[in-house]
């Protein structure tokens, strides 16, 4: 049985952390650049507590970055759908370049 390590985590965050920068740079959808904002935030929370893990036993201190993080990603979401629906109000659609139309 093959142990895993800490580069087995990091192989992982950083495909993660792949997929959501390739979510972000191609989608038009606000919904779909949030979805990778989320990926982008996950993959960051990987490596804190695989870090907090292999580097500092005993110590929790990734683990309450990491939870802290979720609490901002948690918030960032919903400030982000509070914006979709109201850019959807007003314009009937949720693509990222019709939303320029709405600056002030």
């Amino acid at each position: 049985m093959e142990h895993i390590g800490l580069t087995h985590y990091l192989i992982v965050s950083a495909v993660l952390f792949c997929c959501g920068i390739f979510t972000t740079a191609t989608k038009r959808n606000a919904i779909g650049i949030l979805i990778g904002v989320e990926l982008m935030l996950n993959s960051t929370g990987i490596n804190l507590v695989a870090f907090d893990r292999y580097m500092g036993p005993g110590r929790l201190d990734g683990q309450i970055v990491a939870l802290f993080m979720i609490v901002l990603a948690a918030a960032e979401t919903a400030l982000a759908v509070g914006i979709c629906i109201n850019v959807y109000k007003n314009l009937s659609t949720v693509d990222v370049d019709s939303a320029s139309q709405l600056r002030g």
